[in-house]
């Protein structure tokens, strides 16, 4: 039946594709920072992200099959949880020794994953209408020099709503992440004598993340 078909190969997945996302996470967050301080090194390192065929036709692909496959298997472990229980996992007695975050990790889940819609409606979607239905791979803005992306980036975050909506998700990601770092470990059995330094390093990990996309955002919203 394969990994999927046990308890521990399905927690084994799940940690695998969060390691995935957490590396992305990190990867992003260093490459939308230079939009702060260097907006022409951003444009040609997006640039270089947007049009490179091994991020586009290899990278990207897995990316959105880890998404994809890291909240649905996260459905199915909850759903488990509760059929297990006998009762929703988030009114489980075990609050005594359990944090909110791992009582509530389906709904900092869900609400991740409407932001990710929204990320998709106001980036993706429109840099694949641009490449694949247009054919434009030149990245650049017609009658102007240097590449698009920075002004693109700036543009979304004129719109306070919007600014606000993309800080309530860091906040979420934030309380997600705080569990979801170690609980990777843990199901790949890398607590084991070394739990605290896996919590502080996750507590780090939540923390300096969200912060940086928040401060990005609230920095072009204030600097357009």
């Amino acid at each position: 039946m394969g990994i999927l078909s046990t308890s521990i190969g399905r927690k084994v997945a799940m940690a695998l594709s969060a390691f995935f996302l957490m590396f992305f996470l990190l990867q992003h967050l260093s490459i939308n920072v230079l939009s702060v301080f260097s907006p022409e090194i951003f444009n040609e390192v997006s640039h270089f992200m947007g049009t490179n065929p091994l991020v586009q036709f290899v990278l990207q692909p897995v990316l959105i099959f880890a998404v994809v496959f890291h909240f649905i298997m996260g459905f199915i472990l909850e759903l488990r949880n509760k059929k297990a229980n006998g009762k929703s996992y988030a009114k489980n007695n075990g609050a005594a020794n359990s944090t909110w975050m791992s009582r509530n990790m389906i709904w900092s889940g869900v609400t991740i994953l409407a932001f990710i819609a929204l990320h998709f409606i106001d980036f993706w979607f429109p840099e694949i209408n641009t490449k694949f239905i247009q054919g434009d791979w030149t990245g650049v803005i017609e009658g102007q020099e240097g590449f698009r992306y920075h002004e693109e980036l700036v543009h979304k975050f004129t719109n306070p709503v919007r600014v606000g909506a993309y800080i309530f998700a860091f906040v979420f990601l934030g309380l997600h992440l705080a569990h979801g770092f170690t609980s990777a470990f843990q199901s790949m059995g890398g607590n084991a004598g070394r739990k605290k330094i896996f919590q502080n390093i996750g507590k780090a990990y939540s923390i300096i993340i969200p912060l940086g996309f928040i401060f990005i955002a609230l920095y072009h919203h204030l600097n357009h």
